[in-house]
């Protein structure tokens, strides 16, 4: 198993949260995802790391930058 931390920002409230989970849940191998509103950090538990791109891309198409 992995677990990676990304920051993501632009969240602010419980449907943005649902929006990210939703969509960096779909990456293959996910298992969880676990949003943290405050920090905006998204931590992906995971089969194997999934590629930062993928995980960028999927962020993006919930409306939200990775920045880290």
């Amino acid at each position: 198993m992995s677990e990676t931390t990304y920051t993501v920002t632009g969240m602010t409230c419980g449907h943005c949260v649902s929006s990210v989970t939703e969509e960096v849940g779909k990456i293959g191998g996910v298992t969880d995802v676990r949003v943290d509103l405050p920090t905006g950090a998204v931590t992906v538990i995971s089969s194997q790391e999934p590629e930062v791109a993928e995980v960028r891309a999927a962020v993006e198409e919930a409306g939200y930058e990775l920045t880290a």
